[in-house]
């Protein structure tokens, strides 16, 4: 969610990660689920891209969401199915 606003902003990692005090190799381990960030790092990290954290989070949310139906549609229902790699701050 967080690489993907940023690109959409077309802003580069150092950008975002200067603006929001947190270390560019973190913050793009955050970008690409290799880390769990605090909800102070991720609010951070959507404050540097003006949004806010509840922003961010309902946003995530909806993708949630929407991710879950597909899977139902495409007949995925099984425990390990639940998690396709989609996180947060992707």
């Amino acid at each position: 969610m967080l690489r993907r606003e940023r690109l959409a902003q077309e802003r580069t990692l150092k950008d975002v990660s200067e603006a929001a005090r947190i270390s560019m190799p973190y913050l793009s381990e955050v970008e690409r689920g290799r880390k769990e960030a605090s909800s102070e790092v991720l609010a951070a990290a959507a404050q540097a891209l003006g949004l806010g954290l509840a922003d961010l989070l309902l946003r995530a949310g909806d993708e949630l969401a929407l991710h879950a139906r597909s899977r139902v549609v495409r007949g995925r229902t099984s425990p390990t199915a639940q998690y396709d790699g989609l996180c947060l701050a992707a």
